[in-house]
């Protein structure tokens, strides 16, 4: 556009501009520019719509997670439909990475597993329309809708060679059973249980926990996997009474702290639930997915040596967020505190020193340990702090090839899947029954599925290692469609490179 010269009063050229000020003055100065825009614009504003943007802007200028839900956009009949129950969201977690929104993960229980829809993928429309919302409880709320009745979502996946795909997938607004917080636990093989936990966002994973602990107890489990991955964390008291599953009554679990006296707390194992000591040895599974309260657990059984971590870095986000009304009907929501580990070390990541898309993107990548905080186990040990909790042994980033990344893009499994299980389903089911084994692909699935990818002009490298990752993409969509998720969390458990390194490393563990 056309520039005018600036008006007078403006500061001198070559003025060092004052960095020494009050807030007083800074108010000054916004009344200031808020005046100026109203007296100089040619258009109609609305000022307090000016204000609230910069209100915004102030709150996400903190740090990469408080936010603000402008009262417009606020609906309390919607909210409350929600809160009771008579709507339901979509079973897909977000994550507000710089005002877009990621998926984080599809809940394991529901029918949304079986749409390829994975870690990282962007929302770019609802129904066709752009994404309107501020914050995550925003988008959450306008995605709600009655139960069974569907939203068309579009994403955007960025591949491996840097470019996008765009992925059209309609999704069902589902009520998803609370129960599915621990989808599989099972003995891998004599003597050695496996147990994933998916979330800790109900109040009964401690209590589902418990019991199935006991049940593989009778059953003989002598050593335990237990599976944190992806799980993006909840409430944090639920966090505290599994780690006191494995703990002694008054160990310390947590600390808190913040600017306020109240915020400060010190979180210890209340109750044991142990009839005998459980020592045998754990290997906790994580991940960059591995997020929250669930760090939290991690952080704990990590710091008094009580279990094995295994896997990578998980994603650094550990703080406590209180929401605060506006005088004109808008929510803050702020971080007010931050929790440490047993000893001391903060598991939150740095966030002032980068951008807000660095800071997310830094949890999808193993960090240097130099320069990191550390602190001293009870056994001695050097843990690390300052960006999520470290495992006692790393395991290699997850990679894609290509042709499978355009298998997902395309939505293959799913367009494939739902034809050949029909009729089949009793024969697919018992191929997973087999007790302490891996799954078993049925016959003809491999060469029924190369063939439809070929009618798809996809095509899949005729080698050993392609075959053996196909077999097993297979191997788990097949058995989500026929079993659902208790039968998908199983069958990857007995497929899962990972689970097996997880149990590889229990005779390191029992060293602790």
């Amino acid at each position: 556009g056309l520039l005018v010269p600036p008006a007078p009063g403006r500061a001198q050229d070559g003025e060092r501009p004052v960095r020494e000020r009050t807030t007083y003055q800074d108010l000054q100065m916004f009344s200031q520019v808020l005046n100026q825009i109203r007296v100089n614009h040619p258009d109609e504003l609305d000022t307090h719509r000016l204000f609230m943007a910069a209100v915004e802007g102030l709150v996400r200028a903190a740090d990469p997670h408080s936010y603000v839900i402008p009262f417009e956009r606020l609906s309390p009949d919607k909210e409350k439909a929600l809160r009771d129950g008579k709507l339901v969201p979509v079973p897909i977690a977000f994550r507000d990475v710089g005002g877009a929104f990621v998926v984080v993960s599809v809940h394991p229980g529901s029918d949304a597993m079986a749409l390829d829809i994975l870690p990282g993928d962007e929302l770019v429309a609802v129904d066709d329309e752009p994404v309107r919302a501020g914050s995550v409880d925003e988008l959450e709320l306008i995605l709600a809708g009655a139960p069974g009745s569907e939203v068309g979502l579009a994403l955007e996946r960025r591949r491996s060679d840097g470019s996008l795909a765009r992925l059209e997938r309609t999704v069902r607004r589902e009520r998803v059973d609370p129960a599915s917080a621990i989808p599989v636990a099972t003995l891998l093989e004599p003597g050695t249980g496996y147990v994933r936990i998916t979330t800790f966002g109900n109040g009964r994973v401690a209590d589902d926990l418990h019991d199935a602990l006991e049940r593989l107890e009778k059953q003989g489990m002598e050593r335990l996997v237990l599976d944190l991955r992806d799980n993006g964390g909840g409430l944090l008291d639920q966090a505290a009474a599994v780690a006191g599953e494995f703990l002694p009554r008054g160990t310390l679990v947590y600390t808190t702290e913040g600017r306020k006296e109240a915020v400060t707390d010190t979180a210890r194992v209340r109750r044991s639930f142990w009839r005998s000591e459980r020592d045998y040895p754990i290997v906790l599974l994580v991940d960059e997915g591995t997020a929250s309260a669930s760090e939290v657990v991690a952080g704990a059984l990590q710091d008094h040596d009580r279990a094995l971590i295994v896997g990578r870095t998980t994603f650094g986000k550990s703080l406590v967020m209180q929401g605060f009304p506006l005088t004109d009907g808008s929510i803050m929501v702020l971080v007010i505190g931050t929790v440490r580990t047993p000893c001391g070390r903060s598991i939150q990541r740095e966030y002032r020193s980068v951008s807000t898309r660095d800071y997310y993107r830094a949890a999808a990548r193993e960090r240097e340990l130099a320069g990191r905080p550390s602190c001293t186990t009870a056994g001695g040990r050097t843990v690390y702090g300052g960006g999520g909790i470290v495992p006692d042994r790393s395991l290699p980033p997850v990679t894609t090839p290509r042709w499978l990344a355009l298998v997902h893009e395309q939505d293959l499994l799913l367009r494939w899947t739902a034809g050949f299980v029909e009729g089949r389903r009793d024969e697919i089911r018992a191929t997973l029954a087999v007790e302490h084994a891996a799954p078993r692909l049925p016959d003809g699935a491999l060469d029924a599925f190369l063939a439809f990818a070929g009618e798809q002009d996809v095509t899949i490298p005729d080698d050993d290692d392609a075959r053996q990752r196909l077999a097993t993409e297979l191997t788990l969509r097949l058995a989500h469609a026929a079993g659902g998720a208790p039968a998908y969390f199983l069958a990857l458990a007995r497929t899962d490179p990972e689970v097996r390194a997880a149990v590889q490393a229990l005779d390191e563990a029992g060293g602790l």
